[in-house]
């Protein structure tokens, strides 16, 4: 029977407007509820000076019929709000509280005159001109032309229509377009501007790093200015906005459900609803109809502590965990609530509608728990407090000024006092209004959340001061105390894109916002060390990315090593190279008395041996890490061994000419190039090359070089030729003596195979052309270490060439056929050439 108790005094509450307990005042009060055919209900009390007052006691007005068939009836008011008539009641609390203050304006009666604006501009208008055409009935009562506003759209059209005729103190306006002077110029309230609601909407998004927001605004002028302010803001921190849609005054069904459909289909994690609380409830029965869940709710100051929307708590399972800006709230204001209580029907057919219950009268509001007796968020109702006594002070500071008030004359001066007007009431608040008219911006963070006995509680987890001094934070969160949605402990993901590690970089998706994007991995040598870059920072030439491509680290050296596989291998042949060689010497030192030993000059073939043996050994100061010595130890020892070993073939091809002509009777060849014109000879070629050498290492030596491109992962240590004039005179003179050797064999040619190695040496000197021309292009396009390698494989294969070429057939003949290795055998073919 409680509850039905509850829903008599609802029904009944207008009714009773007049039938209101009071305390006994110095001036006689009169309580009358004022109704006509051209006057909209007004709750009024006398008093020296009547303030007005609007409030939406009802939520929308039903639209009568225009068939225009027969005369309309007048508009009616429906959807009564209890949230609202505490605000009202609020208002005539705080007037007899100051009416009892013997200090702010003793002597003194304050009355009012309240109406209903039924949520209309329209409403709301003709109630104010109403309000200014009444005058004072009583003896020495004084209207005064100021108002206590509700709504955005109401506190617009009053302020564009009636311009200064009209002071307005809104306790509920907070968009931002009220705080421009130049269009209302007499606007002021105790609500926070919407900028600074914005603001710390704005910032809990940053905090909390989420970059794909939705936004859904109602279609009036707080929805949408908030709307594309916190669209505008929040972008210039880099997030952005999934949806903007409008939720349209009719709550049409069809635009709901698309609406409901838009947020499902953007992927929201996070929808700010920036409406009144008539329109987010809306929106929520149809999220509630569809299904959807999943989405954390950011709530506006309009519907963020609306009781409306958590009594009964049909939508706690969508908005259980919801977070919001609230405007501070009172702890407690002593009195209200037995204020607010002693409203009771007074007598049993007090009701005028006879399709409603009746009431006992006994009906005690005091035993039901209901919106209109909750004093536990005391948000708007602290607004309309404070709002009464702002203009109560400012009455204090006119007596002190002008005695006695003149009702021409004083009213020019109100709003400037009004704008000047600063004190502090008894819960230690300071209340005062900047230039714009605005109050400091005070706003708790509040979370839904669901309390023991299943009912919603408003948590406060944190606070947005506006008045923070600069450079401290703003906003201050207790994030172990917030449930979000979901009954989750974790903090919700909103992007588009989910984030791109260390080692990407964010790549914009053609005509999508900048919030969604694709991770792009950085190319090699370039690194990103931070979350979501941008783009890839490039390496140091002496440094290359890591393989995550998280950090610049140092590059590997990279030369012809001993250790790996190629210079193993070419170490390998080198060495087999020069054991072949040491072998023949071993053959040939074992058989230095046969004739194919002695033919041609036996010191030579052992010189060549030798030089030879050098020339493989030679190779091996190219392989290993580069110095200054092995720089210049490997181009000369191979430069000075080369040249010796051609001086030694060049020897023989003239040896082997200059012995056929000393066969030849009368002939003394063979004096002019004897044993020790040969070793002069070679001598010479080879002092001239050595020469070349010291004037290369004197001038501008070999020296070690670090080769570093931007597009290898390695630095190659290479040997620098420095002088490339040097460089390309030790191999042109080696080419020179290689020519000249050629040519020479080449005209011996034709001499008795068995008596002359002429054909050898010219096999011997075409590979080693060969070789040292494909040198040439190979060495110069090859790269970093392979350049060395090149120049190693022309080594041991020219090499190669004149061991095999010189004295494999020797072996062979010595090993294999020794019957042929005697003085008749290689005479027979020079016997058969002579005749």
């Amino acid at each position: 029977m409680k509850r039905s108790g509850f829903l008599c005094v609802t029904v009944l509450c207008l009714d009773f407007f007049c039938l209101i307990s009071s305390q006994p005042q110095s001036k006689p009060q009169q309580c009358r509820l004022m109704a006509g055919p051209s006057a909209l209900p007004v709750l009024q009390r006398e008093g020296d000076v009547i303030l007005g007052g609007l409030f939406s006691l009802h939520d929308m007005v039903l639209q009568p019929d225009l068939s225009f068939t027969f005369k309309p009836a007048p508009t009616r008011c429906t959807g009564f709000n209890f949230r609202t008539f505490r605000w009202m009641q609020t208002m005539m609390f705080a007037i007899e509280e100051i009416n009892r203050d013997d200090h702010l304006l003793p002597n003194f009666t304050l009355g009012y005159k309240i109406y209903d604006s039924c949520s209309t501009p329209y409403h709301a208008l003709r109630a104010s001109v109403e309000l200014m055409g009444v005058e004072g009935e009583g003896e020495g009562e004084l209207l005064f032309p100021l108002i206590l506003s509700v709504s955005v759209s109401v506190s617009v059209s009053l302020s564009l229509s009636l311009s200064l005729s009209l002071s307005q103190v809104s306790y509920f306006s907070s968009c931002a377009c009220l705080s421009n002077k130049a269009e209302f110029p007499a606007f002021l309230r105790t609500m926070p501007s919407d900028f600074f609601q914005v603001d710390a909407l704005v910032q809990l998004v940053q905090h909390f790093s989420w970059k794909w927001v939705g936004v859904v605004a109602g279609d009036d002028a707080y929805g949408r200015g908030g709307a594309q302010i916190f669209s505008e803001e929040v972008q210039k921190l880099g997030a952005c906005v999934a949806l903007l849609e409008i939720i349209p005054k009719n709550h049409a069904e069809g635009a709901m459900a698309s609406i409901v459909a838009r947020i499902r289909s953007s992927a929201a994690g996070v929808v700010l609803v920036f409406a009144l609380e008539q329109d987010a409830g809306a929106l929520f029965d149809e999220a509630l109809r569809q299904g959807l869940t999943g989405v954390q709710w950011l709530a506006s100051e309009a519907w963020s502590t609306a009781s409306v929307l958590s009594t009964p708590p049909r939508f706690l399972p969508i908005l259980q965990g919801s977070m919001g800006f609230a405007i501070r709230r009172a702890v407690h204001i002593p009195g209200l609530q037995e204020f607010l209580l002693r409203l009771h029907p007074s007598s049993p057919d007090a009701s005028k509608d006879p399709g409603k219950p009746l009431c006992s009268g006994s009906e005690d509001l005091g035993s039901v728990r209901n919106i209109y007796s909750d004093v536990s968020q005391l948000r708007i109702s602290y607004n309309v407090y404070k709002a009464v006594y702002a203009i109560a002070h400012t009455l204090h500071a006119m007596r002190k000024k002008f005695g006695i008030y003149a009702r021409l004359s004083v009213f020019p001066q109100l709003l400037h006092y009004l704008k000047q007007v600063e004190f502090s009431n008894s819960f230690g608040d300071e209340t005062k209004f900047d230039v714009n008219g605005d109050p400091v911006a005070v706003y708790d963070l509040v979370n839904w959340q669901l309390g023991a006995e299943g009912q919603v509680k408003f948590v406060t987890v944190g606070r947005f001061d506006e008045t923070t001094s600069l450079g401290r934070k703003k906003l201050h969160i207790q994030k172990t105390d917030i449930i979000w949605n979901g009954n989750q402990t974790t903090v919700p993901l909103s992007v588009c894109s989910s984030s791109c590690p260390p080692g990407t970089r964010r790549a914009i998706r053609p005509h999508f916002p900048i919030c969604c994007f694709d991770c792009v991995v950085c190319t090699a040598g370039e690194i990103s060390n931070q979350t979501d870059s941008i783009e890839c920072v490039r390496c140091l030439p002496e440094f290359w990315s890591n393989k995550e491509c998280t950090a610049c680290i140092p590059k590997q050296v990279d030369f012809l090593s001993f250790n790996d596989t190629m210079g193993m291998a070419l170490l390998s042949v080198a060495l087999l190279g020069s054991f072949c060689t040491a072998t023949v010497v071993l053959i040939f030192a074992c058989h230095h008395a046969t004739p194919i030993v002695r033919a041609n000059n036996s010191e030579l073939s052992f010189l060549l041996l030798f030089s030879l043996t050098l020339c493989f050994l030679c190779s091996l100061t190219f392989i290993g890490r580069p110095s200054e010595w092995s720089c210049m130890l490997r181009h000369t020892a191979f430069g000075i061994t080369f040249v010796l070993c051609i001086s030694c073939v060049l020897g023989k091809t003239i040896v082997v000419l200059m012995a056929f002509r000393a066969t030849l009777p009368g002939s003394n060849v063979r004096k002019w190039f004897g044993p020790p014109q040969q070793r002069a000879f070679i001598s010479l070629c080879t002092l001239v090359q050595v020469v070349i050498c010291a004037v290369w290492l004197a001038v501008s030596p070999p020296s070690p070089h670090r080769l570093m491109t931007r597009e290898s992962a390695c630095v190659i240590l290479l040997c620098d030729e420095g002088s490339a004039l040097g460089f390309c005179l030790v191999l042109g003179y080696i080419g020179l003596l290689a020519s000249l050797c050629l040519l020479l064999a080449f005209l011996a040619r034709k001499l008795p195979d068995n008596f002359n190695e002429a054909k050898l040496i010219t096999f011997s000197m075409l590979i080693f052309c060969a070789v040292w021309v494909a040198f040439v292009p190979a060495y110069v396009s090859s790269p970093g270490k392979y350049s060395t390698a090149t120049e190693v494989f022309a080594i041991l294969g020219s090499s190669y060439g004149l061991l095999t070429c010189l004295f494999l057939p020797k072996c062979y003949i010595i090993l294999l056929k020794p019957e042929k290795n005697n003085r008749k055998h290689l005479m027979a073919n020079l016997a058969s050439y002579l005749n």
